[in-house]
C-alpha cells in the first residue's frame, strides 16, 4: 500500500519552458510575454539591454555552454522560461521535460535585424552573403524541427513574430492554452509592443 501511495501521489516534474528559434527572430520579446504571464525567466543580467533590444535580451550565459556539457543548472529551470537559440536545442539533456516555443520570422527581416546589429557593433555586414546566409538557415531551420518532432520529452508550438504582432491578444490565447492555461493573457498582451516590428519584409 505504501508503494501504491507514492506512486499515485508521486507529482510529475515542472516542465521547462523554453524560447527558441533564430538569432533576431524575437526570442527576446517572447521572454518578456512569459515573464509578463507568470512564467519567471532563468537570466543573468549580463547582456543588458541596448538599441537593438531595448526591452531587454533576457540571456542567461550558461545556456551558451549547453554543447560543452554544462547542464546542471537546468534542475533550477523547471517550472520557469529560458531562452535558447535554435543551434543549441539538440544539446537538451533528455532527463527532463520541454514545452519549446519556437518564434518563426521571415529571413529577410531576420537578415535586416542581424545586419542592423553588427553596424551598430562597429562589424562589416558585408562578410557573408545574403543568399547564402538565408540558404544555411533555411537547412539548419528544417534539421532542427525533423529532430524536435522526434522527441518524446518535447512538445512545440511555432509562433509567427508577424502575426504575434498583429493579433498580440490571439497570441496571448495561444500561448497560455500551450502552456496549459492560469498565465495573465491580458499582461501577456500588453508585452508585444508592435512599435518595436522595425524590421519588416
Amino acid at each position: 500500500m505504501g508503494f501504491l501511495r507514492k506512486l499515485f501521489s508521486a507529482r510529475p516534474q515542472p516542465v521547462i519552458t523554453v524560447v527558441s528559434g533564430l538569432p533576431r527572430s524575437g526570442t527576446s520579446m517572447m521572454m518578456k510575454v512569459l515573464d509578463a504571464g507568470g512564467i519567471p525567466p532563468v537570466q543573468d543580467g549580463i547582456r543588458a539591454a541596448d538599441e537593438d533590444n531595448p526591452q531587454g535580451y533576457y540571456e542567461f550565459e550558461r545556456v551558451k555552454r549547453l554543447d560543452k556539457g554544462d547542464t546542471a543548472w537546468l534542475a533550477e529551470a523547471q517550472g520557469k522560461a529560458v531562452k535558447v537559440i535554435s543551434a543549441l536545442l539538440k544539446h537538451l539533456p533528455p532527463t527532463y521535460t520541454y514545452r519549446v516555443i519556437f518564434v518563426r520570422r521571415n529571413m529577410a527581416e531576420v537578415l535586416a535585424s542581424q545586419r542592423k546589429m553588427l553596424i551598430h557593433r562597429g562589424k562589416d555586414p558585408g562578410q557573408v552573403d545574403d543568399a547564402q546566409m538565408s540558404h544555411l538557415f533555411a537547412r539548419h531551420l528544417a534539421e532542427v524541427e525533423a529532430w524536435l518532432a522526434q522527441q518524446h520529452n518535447i512538445r512545440v508550438l511555432y509562433v509567427q513574430y508577424a502575426e504575434a504582432l498583429a493579433n498580440p491578444q490571439g497570441c496571448a490565447a495561444q500561448i497560455n492554452a500551450f502552456c496549459g492555461g492560469g498565465l495573465n493573457e491580458r499582461a501577456m498582451a500588453l508585452a508585444i509592443d508592435p512599435q518595436l516590428y522595425r524590421n519588416r519584409a
